[in-house]
């Protein structure tokens, strides 16, 4: 004797119908905070800056419609060349240099050694540290005349030791420096975690194959860190291209305009300068060059996936 289950019974429309936009309440309940918070702090200045960036406004007044002058006007400004040309010197510099420390930081952190706990906390500890703070011990450090950086450079023989951020050629330099010491801990995170995706396996194998320690490096970690190695690379060149805070407490954009990047070039124009309209037109040409170098290199990542 066999026994069948009868199947459940259908439901009606008009009750499925209720069930649907129950189901979608709650999920717009869930959605609808967050898009109000960035709707509200988000979405609509970022709407206002670009109809402000065809505009001229000093704060006071009207805003009056230029139309694209404000872009004309910053074809022919010298202070935003050089501040444009800075931000791609830092960013082609700090990039590449955080990648190669933050990478070699995950690889020796990523072994089982005794209080391999404390050197990461150690390492990711000035990324949370304050920036006034950083500025004043690296200016400190940085001391041309009084430094233990360059009392050291003086020591192993090096008479004549760079002026730092006192000098036009070696500021900006020195801020990347200061910028990949702190910002490698927080990619250090990152790589740890996609080192621990990486199969043994595929070590092992390499291993018995006969593959040595680089070999094994290029030729299983990298592959598997790619996707890692990717979303590293589009948030670190982000970060770069809008450095601002850093070189504000550090330099303030000197000596002279030696390490003003866009970012602060803004922030004269607007805060300072009350060329509101202006600054906004510099900040959609920063939108944009984000824009441009985020969709060449998913571009070049999905090229290379394929």
């Amino acid at each position: 004797m066999t026994s069948t289950v009868a199947p459940p019974p259908n439901r009606p429309p008009r009750r499925r119908s209720a069930l649907r936009r129950r189901n979608t309440l709650i999920g717009w309940t869930f959605i609808l905070p967050n898009f109000a918070g960035f709707a509200a702090f988000t979405l609509v200045p970022v709407l206002i800056l670009f109809y402000m960036a065809f505009t001229n406004w000093n704060v006071f007044g009207k805003a009056d419609w230029v139309g694209f002058a404000n872009f004309q006007r910053l074809l022919g400004d010298g202070s935003f060349r050089i501040s444009f040309w800075n931000t791609i010197y830092y960013s082609v510099m700090h990039i590449p240099l955080t990648i190669v420390v933050s990478l070699g930081l995950a690889l020796l952190l990523n072994s089982k050694l005794r209080g391999v706990a404390f050197f990461r906390t150690a390492a990711f500890f000035p990324y949370i540290t304050s920036i006034v703070a950083i500025a004043v011990v690296w200016n400190l450090l940085f001391s041309p005349d009084f430094g233990p950086i360059n009392a050291v450079l003086r020591s192993i023989g090096i008479a004549h030791p760079p002026g730092w951020l006192t000098s036009k050629d070696w500021a900006l330099p020195a801020v990347v420096i200061v910028s990949t010491w702190r910002d490698m801990g927080y990619y250090m995170i990152l790589f740890l975690a996609g080192l621990q995706t990486v199969p043994r396996e595929l070590h092992e194998a390499a291993r018995v194959d006969g593959a040595n320690v680089w070999q094994r490096f290029l030729n299983v970690t990298l592959p598997c860190l790619r996707p890692t190695m990717f979303f590293v690379t589009v948030m670190l060149t982000i970060n770069s291209l809008k450095i601002f805070d850093l070189i504000l407490v550090m330099t303030n954009g000197g000596p002279g305009q030696a390490t003003m990047v866009l970012s602060q070039f803004i922030y004269r124009k607007g805060f300072v300068e009350s060329q509101f309209g202006y600054a906004s037109a510099a900040s959609v040409a920063l939108f944009l060059l984000c824009i441009i170098v985020t969709i060449a290199q998913f571009l070049w990542n999905k090229r290379r996936s394929v």
